[in-house]
């Protein structure tokens, strides 16, 4: 039995976006519903994916759940930071597959402007090791820029490169209505630009953001009642690392991300090579340099070069993060990889507008948690 993607929603992703978390979620979870043959009431089980801490509600899914008319039908929680939708759907796609559940819904959130950018980072600091690890220091920015100087250093990448990451991010926000920065930026403003964590500096850092996404996700029988443009999901990998990057062999790839494209690519039957579009998990411009590797659409020490080349552009070899990506569109943590899958969704209905990859017939989603802690790969067919 084939598990398919029926509808994807996603709010605007901003600051300070004025509403409570069950508004941010009926908004994203209405617009996954339009023009779709389906009720709240058909859908058997919801997933509400969130990293915790950052608003006051506890057990949000009991609370998001009612308000979208979803009950009685369970209703679960599930959390692996940065990557929880992503997680929410691996978990959909077993429901579905074991027979359980023939419709669920995913609805992944976060509401960061309650809370200082300070509180925020010491929140995610708490995602490493908070014994030998987060209180000396190592915030997100930092980890990553621990990679981006173990990057340099053995393969010879330039802080110019890391720079059109965002150049190129820039370029096709301005293209994504739903996106937090909606302007371009040049590669002199990004090499310019006040240092976060050496290489580091703040454009080549994502953002924090409010905001919503949803996917409902159908049997391939209920799917044909739902609508006319199913996207099938082929391909799932998960995979995780140490807690701590003082246990990891290198600081130049993400294990988990390897681990999980080869699960992914293999229960696909594809190899990089057939992916025709991709969002990838830039977080930090260093990210996107690494996911190109890691997912193979480049050998190791090479994504600097492919972004160099503007390979990942529409036209290049293999257009990655045309929406934006997390650089640019923002990332409220819980709402990212639904996000993600939501661009892919489109590319492969043909719905992408003036960011559409012509003939695209495979997309790939790229999703981590963490400094390479959690790490999802999610494969989409027409």
């Amino acid at each position: 039995m084939k598990v398919t993607i029926v509808g994807v929603g996603q709010t605007p992703f901003n600051r300070n976006c004025g509403v409570s978390i069950r508004e941010l979620c009926f908004e994203a979870f209405k617009d996954a519903l339009e023009d779709l043959n389906l009720t709240p009431k058909e859908i058997d089980a919801s997933i509400i994916c969130s990293a915790p801490e950052y608003d006051r509600q506890r057990s949000p899914a009991g609370l998001i759940a009612e308000y979208l008319g979803l009950n009685p039908q369970p209703t679960f929680l599930a959390e692996s930071i940065c990557s929880s939708s992503s997680t929410g759907v691996k978990v959909a796609y077993s429901f579905i597959k074991s027979g359980l559940h023939d419709i669920v819904a995913v609805i992944g959130f976060q509401k960061m402007s309650e809370i200082s950018s300070a509180e925020v980072q010491e929140r995610m600091g708490r995602g490493a090791d908070i014994q030998w690890e987060s209180p000396f220091g190592p915030m997100m920015p930092a980890g990553y820029a621990m990679c981006a100087r173990a990057h340099m250093q053995k393969y010879g990448t330039t802080e110019e490169q890391l720079a059109k990451v965002k150049v190129k991010s820039g370029k096709y926000s301005l293209l994504n209505p739903k996106a937090m920065y909606r302007r371009a930026v040049t590669l002199e403003e990004c090499l310019k630009a006040r240092v976060i964590a050496s290489p580091l500096k703040m454009f080549d850092c994502c953002a924090n953001a409010d905001g919503a996404s949803c996917m409902i996700l159908a049997s391939e029988e209920k799917a044909r009642k739902i609508t006319d443009t199913p996207v099938s999901v082929v391909g799932i990998g998960a995979a995780s690392d140490t807690q701590s990057t003082t246990g990891r062999a290198n600081l130049t790839g993400l294990n988990c991300a390897i681990e999980a494209g080869k699960q992914a690519y293999k229960m696909a039957h594809i190899t990089p090579k057939d992916v025709d579009v991709a969002e990838v998990h830039d977080c930090f411009s260093i990210a996107e340099i690494m996911a190109y590797e890691n997912l193979g659409f480049c050998k190791p020490g090479k994504g600097g070069k492919l972004i160099e080349e503007s390979q990942t552009y529409i036209g290049g070899r293999i257009p990655v993060n045309i929406d934006g990506g997390l650089l640019s569109k923002g990332h409220p943590i819980g709402a990212t990889g639904g996000s993600q899958i939501r661009t892919i969704v489109l590319q492969l209905q043909g719905r992408a507008g003036k960011t559409q990859v012509d003939g695209a017939e495979v997309g790939l989603v790229h999703n981590i948690g963490g400094v390479g802690l959690y790490g999802n790969v999610t494969i989409l067919k027409r």
